[in-house]
């Protein structure tokens, strides 16, 4: 079958049938192995729910219709979990539990606390959280008891520390430290003498940022990129207070934790915006052989308590995330839950192409191709994608807003401009200060790849992103108006002197990383304004489509409704959906179909044409 008599027969999915599919999240083995907790939302929300690791028989735990409940665990030794919770997508988590009786008690239950489940202590009698409910800006850490679920305050964060993990032994605690977004620092606050002790002194920017303890508490693994590009792991022991080089590999090591028993450390490597995990037995130097699982990639890996059993999700570009069991003693590998919706033909969807093509300067921007599925000879229109952030990431994952409009014949290019990460602390911090100029142009840039491509009509590209990538759609449409022919504009920032004076007060550690990044609001006012769109919306020219959560922290509603104001004053086509029962991401099912069915209708009208 040739590509182009495939494409003839690749049927058309409505919207409803992509998101017939189902979304999971979260991976935790019960105390005797025999379930898996995760979260899913087979009922138009995120509930918790475990399925059987014996016959894949599956329970739902919790049956929410208005928020979504995000797993964080089960207990030690018996069938209780953790879950978080918040109201309205308003980002003011709390940490539940509920019993085996299917009973649920918010265990941190005031009304303006922020919540963080970190981890469990090694016997399993109680756990480690974060709240900021004695200072909004700042987590301190906590125990809690499970016996009487009464809770403890192991350290009073004053100063802005990030939590790191506690030790097995609790002696112990990791804190990292961030200068801004390129420089970091880790320290060890020791609960018996009250010191602390800086693991990380350093000249220049450097990240550093800790992980987890050894097993034996004697040592902590940090991630660091001092002297190179990327991050790699090394390990601090504490009574010699020296430090040495663990594992290096092309890419950032990205994540690290150690299993239960303290025999295996489990990372994952960001190679080219796929995760690649890695299994190292800390006792042999050996790495564990994983199954081999062809077109995705492995994420969130666990071992059981016993470290007999390792559970972890798969995804690919053309298939959602299951979940897995393997068992390495064996080799037996289980899947244990069917995401696609039936009535879709995977065949018929398009895979993750990823490229590179030229900047302006000659650099080679990283981005992701979604090919559209056309007829022979015809010619299709094309989006450029721009990532949230700043400093995030489009990655090869399932994107189902993605595979839906290459479905209708509409191709997708997910641009990773200077300013992303995962390509190294350089193009990191690339587009520092220059927000809105230098990453705006390598995604003008990516019209040149596009226009390359046969299958695409180089007078119909339009933009689209949401949150940072928001903001780029309409810096695009404000500052180059000529260069793209619609944008879609999903809860974006149309004003920074705004968004950076009103950012949710369990950032405020991150306020100055922020300002280093994109201006201070308060001292350079002129700046900011400047690479803001709505202070510049009498140049836009071209039709917009905005889609806006009413209780969004992050970017309040009044950014969206202004820049939809100012357009209509200007008699600029626009449209604008907002949904009062969501915040910085759409979580509930009904409100992705009206709103993305929103989009593919408005791009049918105003870029197809």
């Amino acid at each position: 079958m040739t590509k182009e008599s495939k494409a003839t027969e690749t049927r058309r999915y409505t919207l409803e049938q992509f998101y017939g599919s189902e979304s999971i999240a979260g991976n935790f083995i019960s105390f005797d192995g025999k379930k898996i907790l995760f979260s899913g939302d087979k009922t138009g929300i995120y509930n918790a729910y475990y399925v059987s690791t014996e016959d894949g028989t599956r329970t739902q735990l919790t049956h929410s219709e208005e928020d979504a409940v995000q797993v964080a665990s089960f207990f030690s030794e018996d069938d209780r979990f953790l879950f978080l919770s918040d109201k309205g997508g308003n980002e003011l988590l709390h940490i539940y539990v509920q019993d085996e009786n299917g009973e649920t008690v918010d265990l941190t239950p005031g009304e303006q606390e922020r919540a963080q489940f970190y981890h469990w202590s090694k016997d399993g009698k109680s756990f480690f959280y974060g709240s900021n409910k004695r200072n909004p800006g700042f987590m301190d850490v906590y125990e809690m008891d499970i016996a009487n679920f009464e809770s403890t305050c192991i350290f009073t964060n004053g100063e802005g520390y990030e939590f790191g993990s506690v030790s097995p032994n609790k002696r112990f605690i990791s804190l990292g430290k961030v200068t801004n977004a390129n420089d970091s620092n880790v320290y060890i606050f020791d609960r018996e003498t009250e010191n602390f002790t800086h693991v990380t002194p350093h000249d220049g920017d450097v990240q550093n940022i800790p992980q987890r303890f050894s097993g034996n508490s004697e040592s902590l693994y940090y991630l660091t990129d001092e002297n190179d590009e990327f991050l790699y792991l090394k390990k601090y022991h504490i009574e010699s207070e020296t430090t040495e080089e663990f594992i290096r590999e092309k890419w950032d090591i990205v994540t690290s934790h150690i299993s239960k028993q303290g025999n295996y450390l489990v990372y994952s490597v960001n190679a080219d915006a796929r995760t690649v995990v890695k299994v190292l037995n800390v006792n042999s130097g050996q790495y564990l052989n994983l199954p081999e699982l062809h077109g995705g990639q492995i994420i969130d890996l666990k071992f059981s308590a016993d470290e007999e059993v390792i559970s972890f999700l798969f995804s690919s570009p053309t298939s959602p995330t299951n979940l897995y069991t393997y068992t390495p003693e064996t080799a037996e590998l289980k899947k244990l839950t069917e995401t696609l919706n039936p009535e879709i033909n995977q065949a018929d969807l398009t895979d993750a192409k990823v490229i590179r093509y030229p900047s302006f300067d000659g650099l080679k921007i990283p981005a992701i191709y979604y090919k559209p599925s056309v007829k022979a000879g015809e010619k299709a229109p094309a989006l450029v994608y721009v990532h949230g952030g700043p400093g995030g990431q489009s990655r090869t994952d399932y994107n189902p807003l993605f595979q839906y409009l290459a479905n209708h014949g509409y191709a997708v290019l997910a641009v990773n401009n200077r300013g992303s990460s995962g390509y190294g602390k350089t193009f990191f911090s690339a587009a520092d200060l220059k927000h809105g100029e230098i990453d705006l142009e390598d995604c003008i840039q990516a019209k040149g790849f596009l226009k390359n491509q046969p299958e695409i009509d180089d007078e119909k590209i339009g933009i689209i992103g949401g949150s940072y990538g928001g903001y780029m759609v309409l810096a695009a449409l404000a500052f180059r108006p000529d260069e793209f022919k619609a944008g879609v504009d999903i809860f974006g920032v149309s004003n920074w002197e705004r968004t950076l004076k009103s950012i949710p007060a369990w950032w405020e550690s991150f306020r100055d990383a922020l300002y280093k990044k994109l201006g201070n609001p308060y001292t350079q006012t002129d700046y900011i304004r400047s690479i803001s769109p709505l202070f510049h919306a009498d140049k836009i020219n071209k039709p917009l489509i905005v889609l806006q959560g009413a209780n969004d922290p992050r970017v309040l509603q009044v950014e969206s409704d202004e820049i939809v104001q100012a357009l209509k004053t200007n008699n600029i086509p626009v449209e604008y959906i907002v949904f009062p029962d969501e915040g910085h991401g759409f979580m509930k099912k009904e409100n992705r179909i009206k709103g993305y069915g929103a989009v593919l209708e408005f791009l049918d009208q105003y870029l197809k044409q």
